[in-house]
């Protein structure tokens, strides 16, 4: 099988947007795309801060320069560069000059989804990198990203190679779709039961002082212990997966990194069971917090993270409770220190929480705790998938897994 030395430059056309000025944001029309948009649905998540055109506009740049179609490739080309985007066939929007980087018109040398996994490689990140100008604002060129040589097997090889990663990514992306129905269902029913106090018999009660008949509002440490426990002394294994404060937020433990017992960070001494739920003390803003739930004996925690072990209502209720919005304000009202605004293990100890019945909590963790579960299969089966695809793209990508 033969692989070519081509320049990109020669496989498609690299380009940009017209520009669009200030003054021709609208309030509703078509989405109007910078780094921070593309960086956001390349990860599957929903647009932040929605920028929009007039519909007019955009027909008047597709009539006269053309607009993003099915097949093309976005890359973000100013401050976080690299980042490819291709576009789907329901996509309809445009994007700014100079932040992104515009691939279409693709030979039948280069298959445009070939180029997306060639350039999220290693090989890809680095030639990326050898091009990238600039050092407080890195960006990538549109004459640096033609000249790049990029080796080629046929065509018809790099759309088997692209297929074979493309099911990875299409298994990662239903799976977080279903992730994100899970975590917000579970959210509402939270949000309706305990803070809009919409309760099955609701009608039935009454309210006195804003706490429904039979509730009571109680300190956090009434219904959990706080860092209960830490990396016991005859800790029997020679090494941990340690659980750092940057590797969590909004739920989600994106990473642990293994260390030999005895080069273990000096932080690392929190033990969580499952269940538990960790909540980072440095900058509540971040919302770096998580549940726990089948964790590994080796998993030992930041003293960074506060470590909340249910002990008079179910998980599901405390893990909700501590992380809405309200909860995350009066964290953020708790910090001290400038640099690092950070809260204390007694500023949860102290926080009320209202106490609903026991048979109203009992009803909230039979519907909720089977959905966190499952959400928690779903993120296992996510980041193997992701490995998988990681440890697979090299192999394919230098001819050393035929397809």
């Amino acid at each position: 099988m033969r692989w070519e030395k081509v320049k990109l430059g020669d496989c498609c056309e690299i380009t940009s947007s017209k520009r669009i000025f200030y003054s021709e944001y609208a309030a509703f029309g078509i989405p109007f795309y910078r780094s921070k948009e593309i960086i956001e649905r390349s990860q599957g998540k929903s647009i932040s801060e929605p920028l929009y055109i007039t519909n007019q506009r955009y027909d008047e740049i597709k009539c006269k320069f053309g607009t993003p179609v099915a097949g093309d490739m976005l890359l973000t080309s100013v401050g976080t560069i690299g980042i490819p985007y291709i576009v789907k066939a329901t996509d309809k929007f445009y994007f700014k000059d100079g932040n992104l980087t515009w691939f279409r018109r693709f030979t039948n040398k280069l298959y445009p989804q070939y180029l997306f996994y060639w350039i999220t490689s290693k090989e890809g990140v680095g030639v990326l990198n050898n091009v990238t100008i600039g050092s407080s604002q890195k960006a990538l060129t549109i004459s640096a990203l033609k000249n790049i040589e990029v080796t080629l097997p046929p065509i018809e090889t790099q759309r088997r190679i692209a297929d074979i990663l493309s099911a990875y990514d299409d298994l990662i992306e239903n799976n977080r779709k279903q992730i994100k129905l899970l975590e917000e269902a579970a959210q509402r029913l939270y949000k309706e039961w305990f803070v809009d106090l919409r309760f099955p018999g609701h009608e039935h009660t009454r309210i006195v002082d804003g706490v429904p008949e039979g509730w009571e509002k109680r300190c956090i440490s009434d219904i959990a212990t706080i860092n209960e426990s830490n990396i016991p002394k005859n800790y029997q294994f020679n090494y941990i997966e340690y659980i750092d404060l940057s590797s969590v937020q909004n739920g989600i433990i994106k990473e642990k990194t293994r260390y030999p017992l005895v080069e273990a960070p000096g932080r690392a001494k929190r033990v969580a069971k499952d269940g538990d739920i960790i909540w980072g003390m440095v900058r509540p803003n971040l919302k770096s917090f998580a549940l726990v739930l089948h964790p590994r004996e080796t998993d030992v925690y930041s003293t960074g993270l506060c470590v909340l072990s249910s002990k008079a209502v179910p998980f599901s209720y405390l893990y909700y409770s501590v992380t809405t919005e309200s909860f995350i304000r009066y964290l953020v009202n708790c910090t001290n220190g400038a640099a690092y605004p950070a809260v204390k293990p007694i500023h949860f100890a102290e926080a009320e929480l209202l106490f609903p019945s026991k048979m109203l909590l009992k009803k909230f963790n039979d519907i909720v705790e089977p959905m966190l579960r499952q959400r928690e299969k779903l993120l296992t089966m996510t980041n193997g998938a992701m490995e998988a695809r990681d440890r697979l793209l090299p192999k394919l990508m230098s001819g050393k897994v035929e397809v």
